[in-house]
């Protein structure tokens, strides 16, 4: 007996992903409870899924291209020079860059070792996990291209919003010693990309060749399973939730809507990929416009990794403000989207 426990703390099951775990809860959960149900959503994701198959190909090419080339050491520009600068340059990377939270953890892990002012390090935090070139294509195609530019101008500006509170905080005496003890070591994905020059023709080298081919596999994969789980999520959203609901709580031209599309959005954790669609289903069901952004706005700033990132990296009172500015960013996104916004 006692061998037989032994063997069994060795074993190694595979790890269940969660995502797909889920769309296979819900394909039994209709199977078993609403039969009719299922072919429906089924069908509905699958001409989703065809629908928006154009703008996912474009993107996991154009990511793999970023990543085989070495793209990532532009970023490091950013926090070069004069502080003002670095909070400039850190938003703007931050909101177009390409590269998912886990990369970015050892590369802020890092530039906080080194000193770097926490408030051009807040501007990159808040600013990456809105918009990336593949969270703009999807946006383009779930809520129309007029959101998906403006989230991206919301992605830039949630970083200068944290980035500049951050700097006036850290010039009145706040924040001198942001980060945590932490024992050396890498983060969850290795060592920082951030490094080097782009080498623009990748083809030339095979080292080069081999990481594009392993990161459109891998985010095709990705892709995939986020946008199944969400335009599958979409239907059950058009199938069982009242619109008249929907348009009474979040619809309309208050504040109200948006705050709390915020407060709903930032437990949600819904990424730049899963989001989209859903919004989309609640837009159609009476959301208002300024609320779909403040929802998804809020839920990728507290998306699960950057927010494990930063509790892990940084001191409380960091962590705090770090909540605080994405919820007050993610208000703000939405009324002024809902100013501007073209129905």
């Amino acid at each position: 007996m006692t061998t037989l426990v032994e063997t069994l703390k060795h074993i190694k099951l595979p790890r269940l992903d969660g995502a797909w775990a889920t769309i296979v809860l819900i394909l039994i959960g209709l199977a078993v409870l609403t039969p009719a149900q299922l072919p429906l959503s089924i069908m509905l994701a699958l001409k989703a899924l065809a629908s928006t198959a154009p703008y996912i190909l474009f993107a996991v090419l154009a990511v793999a291209y970023l990543k085989a080339s070495g793209a990532e050491a532009i970023v490091a520009k950013a926090f070069e020079g004069r502080q003002v600068r670095m909070i400039m340059l850190a938003a703007l990377m931050g909101g177009l860059s390409p590269f998912c939270s886990c990369e970015v953890i050892p590369f802020i892990a890092g530039l906080l070792a080194l000193g770097t002012p926490i408030a051009p390090v807040m501007a990159f935090w808040l600013a990456s996990p809105l918009m990336d070139p593949a969270a703009f294509l999807i946006t383009a195609s779930a809520l129309g291209l007029q959101f998906a530019i403006a989230k991206t101008f919301v992605a830039v500006g949630m970083g200068l919003l944290g980035g500049f509170a951050m700097y006036g905080m850290t010039q009145s005496g706040w924040f001198a010693d942001p980060l945590k003890p932490r024992e050396s070591g890498g983060g969850c994905c290795g060592p920082s990309p951030f490094k080097g020059k782009p080498v623009w023709r990748f083809w030339q080298e095979e080292k080069r060749r081999d990481m594009f081919f392993r990161e459109s596999v891998a985010n095709a994969h990705f892709l995939f399973k986020w946008l199944s789980l969400a335009y599958l999520l979409e239907s059950l959203m058009l199938a069982y939730m009242p619109a008249e609901t929907i348009a009474r709580v979040l619809g309309g031209d208050g504040l109200m809507p948006i705050v709390l599309s915020a407060l709903v959005g930032a437990p949600a954790y819904l990424n730049s990929y899963a989001a989209p669609p859903l919004v989309a289903g609640l837009m159609e069901q009476g959301m208002s416009p300024g609320a779909a952004m403040a929802f998804v706005v809020a839920g990728g700033v507290s998306c699960i990794p950057a927010m494990t990132a930063v509790f892990a990296l940084v001191k409380r009172q960091v962590f705090a403000a770090y909540v605080v500015l994405g919820f007050v960013g993610a208000v703000l996104s939405g009324v002024a989207y809902g100013l501007v916004a073209v129905t």
